[in-house]
């Protein structure tokens, strides 16, 4: 198993936060490659607390009601930490879906099936419904780094993603809002908006987008980011912006962890599936349920 924890820090001077952080600081980044069974590649990501692990199995044979003569079919499954999935599970596997496709050559392994399933590994803070945007953003990343884990489906960059919170500091007048990076349990009640925000990293894309030294271009996919009480362009510009900066941390992170893969893990993975990890971070270059449970048998979450 190998494993990085990182903090991202940054000196920027900014207002101080409930657990001491500054407003573009980051709770710990935990990344693990987990070599579960039965999958070609799996990791756990998570903010803090906020965990989620992910699997990855393909390409493999597809049933012929599901198969594509011209790509790959990717199956996205999302499984809460208890229960069964509801609506809000398989709505969260659709986003993973439409936001992991523009990061593979799913063209180059046509007539088969990649499958990815994300299982939660934490409770949801205080009840609530729907994932939230921080397990939103740690099944992203889950996600994306079980594609690298596996390196056995062709890819032309990284989707990284990181939750933006507006809440109310401390001391701050009623009403008022800060934007922060990757919000905390405690600073929930607090929030009066905020969303997740993922982002493709690709050298693939042109060099004047958001490039930087140490990161290749990056460009947004999608957000879901609301207000109570509605928000201006001048907000979602800024919150796009402190999210961009919070996903290249992300990316960082995962190029680190990646370099420092325990490769004996991976003994079955062929040379090339090394070379499609290499190229994914530095050049980019509805079924029935009974059809479900089948395909979920080909993983092992636990």
């Amino acid at each position: 198993m190998s494993s990085t924890i990182l903090q991202t820090k940054s000196a920027r001077t900014a207002p101080t936060r409930l657990d001491g952080r500054k407003t573009d600081d980051l709770r710990p980044l935990t990344i693990t490659y987990e070599g579960l069974a039965r999958s070609d590649g799996s990791a756990r990501f998570g903010f803090g607390p906020a965990l989620t692990l992910a699997s990855l199995s393909g390409p493999i044979e597809v049933r012929a009601a599901l198969e594509n003569p011209t790509q790959a079919t990717l199956d996205v499954h999302v499984r809460p930490l208890a229960g069964i999935p509801g609506t809000d599970a398989r709505a969260l596997a659709s986003t993973l879906k439409l936001l992991l496709t523009p990061s593979l050559f799913l063209n180059q392994c046509p007539r088969t099936l990649v499958q990815v399933v994300v299982q939660a590994l934490c409770d949801r803070p205080g009840g609530a419904k729907g994932w939230g945007s921080v397990l939103v953003a740690s099944a992203v990343n889950s996600a994306s780094l079980a594609l690298l884990s596996a390196g056995s489906v062709p890819m032309r960059g990284v989707v990284c993603a990181i939750a933006v919170g507006r809440v109310v500091l401390p001391g701050a007048a009623a009403g008022s809002g800060v934007l922060v990076l990757d919000p905390s349990d405690e600073e929930l009640p607090r929030l009066t908006g905020g969303g997740c925000f993922a982002f493709l990293f690709s050298s693939a894309l042109p060099s004047a987008i958001q490039a930087e030294e140490d990161a290749p271009p990056c460009e947004l996919l999608w957000t879901d980011y609301k207000c109570q009480n509605g928000f201006g362009e001048d907000e979602l510009f800024r919150a796009r912006q402190i999210a961009s900066g919070g996903a290249k941390a992300v990316w960082r992170a995962m190029k680190e962890s990646v370099a420092r893969m325990d490769t004996t893990m991976h003994s079955h993975s062929s040379k090339s599936g090394e070379e499609h990890r290499g190229n994914a971070m530095d050049e980019g270059g509805g079924e029935s349920a009974e059809e479900s449970e089948v395909d979920d048998d080909k993983m092992e979450i636990s």
